[in-house]
């Protein structure tokens, strides 16, 4: 792992912005690949955490850079494997890993679905492991920074559980016949997007009202499965990633398509808002990052340093740092004037 500080790989745009975004660092390891990136930076946006095997590099942001190593484990548990680290609070992570139950002899059986928090001052264990889904028929957990709990989907029934507090809710949407394999709650708790259901041929995520557990709307205009969908932070626009490399920013409530971007070579894998919904970020199947305006949609850079394809995209809270993740390697840019 070994901060740097290359020139950035920046593509010529029509409009020349303000600010660009220089190459900052990158290290070994994955930020969440299926859910929740932007929890892997810290509140007051000074560090990142970046998954890799049972370790977490938490990397430095100021201007000293370096990194800490913690080394995650589970009593009895072996060869455990880091899924996502997000930040709880300035000093605690929360964990979603599992690995093999230690056995005398035979071959391990893989533990469900663990989560945990972990402090990194004096890197161990705080509080108890939770088993998630350990009954079977579930789907794997996906942790929502807004909302601060973990949800876990089975059928047509969402659960909610925070980690700070021990406490749930369960959510049942009696028209969802199949499982939905993506879905996103809004951080003001109102909203509920479906997409990725199982048996359907339908590309468009279902929007359900949760005061009600009905579905009321759509988002539609997407040509292929849409991979990812974020809300804004103050839970008034949608962003969804497609599989037809298309990014879509829709209103909220009416759910009106309001922007298209369009720029990427191949299928988009995840696109965020900044924490101000100023800004845009994406990642593609064709290895670039790109940042883009809200207000009109412009494209403001692409950065083209992953080489791979990049499965996460994030901004800090301070929406001064990107962070893109490939399968095995994590990249950061800083936002300059």
């Amino acid at each position: 792992m070994i901060p740097h500080r290359p020139k950035a790989q920046v593509e010529t745009v029509e409009t020349e912005p303000s600010y660009h975004w220089v190459s900052f660092g990158h290290a070994e390891g994955h930020l969440a690949l299926r859910d929740s990136p932007a929890g892997a930076f810290s509140p007051d946006s000074s560090e990142l955490a970046v998954a890799n095997g049972d370790k977490v590099f938490l990397l430095s942001l100021g201007a000293s850079g370096g990194a800490r190593v913690l080394h995650v484990r589970s009593e009895g548990v072996t060869d455990f494997d880091i899924r996502s680290a997000n930040f709880l609070s300035p000093t605690r992570l929360l964990i979603l890993g599992g690995g093999l139950i230690k056995t005398q002899k035979g071959f391990p059986p893989r533990t469900p679905a663990l989560a945990f928090q972990w402090d990194t001052t004096s890197d161990s264990l705080s509080g108890k492991v939770e088993s998630l889904g350990a009954e079977g028929g579930t789907g794997p957990p996906h942790y929502f920074p807004g909302l601060r709990h973990i949800g876990i989907e089975k059928g047509n029934t969402f659960e909610l559980w925070g980690p700070l507090n021990g406490r749930g809710a369960r959510i049942t949407v009696p028209p969802l016949t199949q499982p939905a394999n993506l879905y996103s709650f809004s951080p003001d708790g109102h909203w509920l997007l479906l997409a990725q259901i199982a048996t359907s041929s339908q590309p468009n995520p279902v929007v359900v009202r949760l005061s009600e557990h009905q579905f009321v709307d759509s988002l539609a205009g997407h040509g292929a499965s849409v991979l990812s969908m974020a809300f804004s932070r103050d839970s008034k626009q949608v962003v969804t990633a497609c599989e037809d490399g298309k990014v879509r920013v829709f209103s909220v409530p009416d759910w009106k398509l309001v922007r298209t971007l369009e720029g990427h070579t191949g299928p988009v894998h995840w696109a965020e808002f900044s924490a101000d919904a100023n800004w845009i970020v994406s990642g593609g199947e064709d290895g670039t990052v790109r940042v883009w305006s809200t207000a009109d949609g412009k494209l403001l850079e692409t950065l083209e340093e992953a080489r791979a394809p990049v499965l996460s995209v994030a901004f800090s809270p301070d929406s001064r740092f990107v962070a893109a993740s490939t399968e095995s390697t994590v990249l950061i840019w800083r936002r300059q004037p």
